[in-house]
């Protein structure tokens, strides 16, 4: 029988616009999400409060 570990979903999420220029609240998103360079690439759990960061900041991110 798998684990709850196991079983937690993950999603990839990298920089791809810088966010110099954007609000501070944006740029807190992006620091929040583990994301510091250009083309950085974070592994978070798939939450639906991590799901709404990266609504939040989509204009800078992708989804991978």
């Amino acid at each position: 029988m798998a684990t709850k570990q196991e079983q937690q979903k993950t999603v990839k999420v990298q920089l791809v616009r810088s966010p110099i220029g954007t609000k501070e609240a944006h740029r807190a998103t992006v620091r929040g999400l583990g994301l510091r360079k250009l083309n950085s690439v974070s592994e978070l759990e798939d939450t639906p409060a991590v799901r709404g960061m990266i609504n939040k900041v989509d204009y800078l991110v992708k989804v991978l």
